[in-house]
């Protein structure tokens, strides 16, 4: 049965043009699928692409195929092309993992690993093939790579074809016996296969003349090929001495191929050597339609079309031979070409393509106008390629292109250079305020205000200035005068920290400042950037009076951002303004509402444009599964560790507040307390008023649990200074029943500096609150009832559970059960699922904390 997805949008001409079917390795190809990872490694001209490719177009199974080039070895260039080329089969998943972004970091491929899982459907078997491997020396995608192997699902086979020896660490699977090694003597053609391959292309040779060509091909299959190609000339094989005496394989591709192609043939290919992929409609505008396709087509095996990857595939060593011709095309030629190809990227999102491509002709309107469809925080790795780019461009480019200053500093911000960034708008703004007024003069300081109002939100919690709101109004002043277009696209969503108020300090005050601020700021950021911040003075009123327990305004002022956001597309504003409509209905415990809010929630995975939707979705929904108890609904990627990321950290304090939540959940105290004192300089959970309130919370209930009385009281006593001033109490309240202990605690202790008021009004809503939770967790809690903590389990997943947490392997779990390693993996798998781990040492941690590993009885 042929592979389901099978994807074409052409005819499939050359695909097995001359293509000798060679079953010893499909045998080979067919046994090796039963192991999660196969290597098949030998030196250019094996055949070794051919070999998978013929195989896998009649296996039955899933296959995403993803060419590698020179180019893939920066992440985020190596994720775009690995998304495209999911995106052939899956268009959800794709759209996942373009959220998620390169996983850098564990934390970030454990969220990866947790969007695989979701999509992988257990009937169906999956081939991820990773072509020319041998290319890829970047330690990140490297690390990628070696852990997604080494992580391996049941119904998953990685299959990676390279001239060297993969640069991964496989030693663990091939000690388990699950990698299958693949090697030039497996591929090697036999003097019968030889025969057979000089009969498919109608030449007939004695038995001496195919001992003769075995021995001097040694079986090399492009050897063979291009013997066949010289001999069809002498079909006898007369001429095969003649043949087999040259050496020099690039002279047989000039004598054999190059002079039977039209001058006008070889210019196009020399033109397909300047870029590294071959999509048929890049190929169609390249040759001003399909003539020349076509003859392309009749080369042979040289160039054929790949219907996994929607694309042509060039030979390496053609490819070579064309790219030392290349001086041979004019500049002019070059240039079309590159633009030609960076269009057609930039239309199909591969923008680090297309950035390579439009520099390379110097096109930098283009380079700038790609920058603006990245979102206005991004990861640190595209943020430093854009700013290489514009380091690297000729000075002119500031004089031609205007944005081009706003863009460079833009990068920096998102960098983390603040006050390099900072310096260079100022001298930015000082050179062109003196002057005369012009259009160009204008826009230049159109974006420099805009990037300073940034700045301003930005570091306004460490400064305590709030006069970003003049730079956004000078903005708005010079973007009328200059009548220019709002700008679209990603770059106006506004990308929300962990807290909406940037406000630092505990001062009396300092909130209304900020909020004052904030409401003036928004008119002329939303007129003037497509309606970038819409809505954001009401989620700012709105966090306010929720923190202060003041839940008639917080609801009101939750609407209010919500479809303010929601009409100028502020996903991000829309989204927050949901989390806190849900905190709000779980204080007033009304699950009907809730469920209303889950609803908008899932409406926003299908909003393609919200490109952080599935983070954020997972975010919010954990903080209320974790708030719940319900720790197993979360998504696997928010359990793991703390770690340095190469995401911004401006994106980040939201996730490490719920993965500190689940830490409560789950009683690791250690482990939060830890967090803790890494985060408490960070940008968004020590850095706001409202993250250092957390962070104390956090610290006394682990001091608390703990049994540490007081350090315990010392940290409440610094949160209640923190908050007191701003009547900040639902803080406290939010943690429930944990809170209430505390307090209890506090209130018989004789050392607690806390007014004893102030902690019994947190006692008495604190238990309401619990009281109410405890409400809307019985209405969520979908596990089956039982009176056995492991009754979820079958008996069979229990005892592998049990054999897991006693260190066996799989295979000696198998044996010792009397069943199959097939079965055992099966029901790993099952009991990860039902656990919500996300590996052995997580499942047996969460089976601690809930007595299944317990004997029954």
């Amino acid at each position: 049965m042929q592979n389901q997805f099978f994807h074409s949008n052409v005819p499939v001409v050359s695909a097995n043009h001359g293509y000798l079917p060679r079953p010893q390795i499909h045998h080979l190809l067919e046994k090796a699928m039963q192991s999660p990872l196969i290597t098949v490694v030998a030196g250019a001209g094996y055949g070794k692409t051919q070999a998978v490719y013929a195989f896998l177009r009649e296996y039955h199974g899933v296959t995403i195929w993803l060419q590698l080039s020179e180019t893939d070895n920066l992440g985020s260039r190596f994720w775009e092309n690995f998304v495209r080329a999911i995106s052939l089969t899956n268009q959800q998943f794709a759209a996942k993992l373009a959220d998620i972004g390169f996983p850098e970091t564990e934390r970030q491929f454990d969220k990866y690993l947790a969007v695989p899982y979701e999509e992988i459907h257990q009937g169906k078997k999956y081939i991820l093939v990773l072509d020319d491997f041998h290319l890829i020396r970047d330690k990140g995608v490297l690390r990628f790579v070696e852990a997604s192997v080494n992580i391996p699902y049941l119904n998953m086979t990685t299959i990676l074809i390279s001239r060297l020896e993969p640069n991964i660490n496989t030693l663990k699977l091939l000690a388990k016996g699950l990698l299958f090694k693949i090697n030039e003597e497996d591929l090697r053609f036999s003097k019968e296969e030889i025969h057979e391959y000089f009969h498919l292309h109608q030449i007939t040779l004695s038995p001496t003349a195919v001992s003769h060509i075995h021995h001097d091909t040694e079986g090399w299959a492009f050897a063979i090929n291009l013997l066949t190609l010289a001999m069809k000339h002498d079909p006898t094989g007369s001429a095969y001495a003649q043949y087999s005496l040259k050496r020099n394989i690039f002279k047989l591709i000039e004598y054999e191929v190059w002079g039977t192609i039209s001058q006008k043939l070889q210019g196009y290919l020399i033109k397909l050597s300047l870029i590294d992929r071959w999509p048929w409609e890049l190929l169609a505008e390249l040759a001003g339609g399909t003539d020349l396709i076509e003859q392309m087509e009749r080369i042979g095996s040289f160039i054929r079309f790949d219907s996994y990857l929607n694309a042509y595939r060039i030979h390496h060593l053609f490819l070579t031979y064309l790219a030392a011709k290349q001086q041979e095309l004019s500049e002019e030629a070059k240039k079309e070409v590159y633009a030609k190809a960076a269009q057609w990227c930039a239309e199909n999102q591969l923008r680090m393509d297309a950035l390579t491509y439009y520099e390379r002709i110097g096109e930098y309107q283009k380079i700038i106008d790609i920058s603006y469809t990245f979102p206005q925080v991004m990861p640190n790795a595209i943020a430093t390629f854009l700013l290489a780019i514009i380091d690297r461009a000729p000075k002119e480019i500031y004089e031609r292109y205007p944005n081009a200053y706003a863009v460079r500093t833009r990068l920096l911000l998102n960098l983390g250079k603040f006050d390099q960034g900072f310096a260079e708008l100022k001298a930015l703004q000082a050179a062109f305020e003196s002057r005369p007024p012009s259009q160009f003069n204008r826009y230049v300081l159109y974006g420099c205000y805009n990037t300073l109002g940034f700045h301003g939100l930005i570091t306004c919690m460490y400064t305590r200035r709030y006069d970003f709101v003049a730079y956004f109004e000078k903005a708005y002043r010079c973007f009328v005068a200059g009548n220019f277009r709002a700008s679209i696209g990603p770059v106006n969503i506004l990308s929300l920290s962990s807290w909406v108020c940037r406000v630092g300090t505990a001062e009396t005050g300092d909130l209304e400042q900020f909020i004052h601020a904030i409401t003036q700021a928004v008119p002329y950021m939303a007129s003037c950037m497509g309606g970038c911040a819409y809505g954001m003075a009401d989620l700012a009123r709105c966090e306010v009076a929720y923190f202060k327990g003041d839940m008639p305004n917080a609801e009101q002022f939750a609407y209010q951002a919500l479809y303010k956001g929601r009409s100028k597309n502020q996903y991000e504003i829309e989204n927050r303004a949901l989390f806190f409509l849900l905190r709000i209905h779980l204080f007033q415990g009304d699950a009907a509402k809730i469920g209303d809010v889950f609803h908008q929630l899932n409406a926003q995975l299908n909003e393609k444009a919200y490109i952080h939707r599935y983070t954020l979705y997972d975010t919010v929904t954990g903080w209320f599964y974790a708030q719940l108890g319900q720790t197993h609904k979360l998504a696997p990627w928010l359990k793991n560790d703390f770690e340095a990321s190469d995401l911004n950290t401006l994106l980040q304090g939201l996730e490490i507040t719920v993965k500190i939540q689940y830490q409560l959940s789950e009683k690791r105290y250690p482990a939060v307390l830890a967090t803790l004192e890494r985060q408490e300089h960070t940008h968004n959970i020590g850095g706001p008023l409202f993250g250092q309130i957390h962070l104390k919370i956090w610290e006394t209930l682990c001091l608390y649990h703990s049994g540490e009385t007081e350090g315990c009281f010392r940290a409440l006593e610094a949160a209640y200074t923190l908050a007191c001033s701003n009547e900040l109490d639902m803080f406290f309240i939010e943690m429930g029943k944990d809170m209430r202990a505390l307090v209890n605690a506090a209130l018989q202790s004789q050392t607690c500096p806390i007014p004893r008021p102030w902690l019994e009004k947190i006692l008495r809503h604190s238990a309401i609150y619990a009281k109410r939770l405890t409400m809307v967790t019985k209405h969520y809690d979908d596990r089956p009832r039982s009176r056995s903590p492991h009754a979820s389990l079958s008996w069979r997943e229990r005892k592998i559970l049990i054999g897991l947490s006693q260190g066996l392997t799989r295979e000696e779990i198998a044996h010792s059960s009397s069943i199959s390693i097939n079965t055992v993996k099966a029901g790993i798998r099952s009991v990860y699922h039902k656990l919500g781990a996300i590996n052995r040492a997580d499942a047996i941690r969460i089976a601690t904390v809930r007595g299944i590993l317990k004997p029954e009885g």
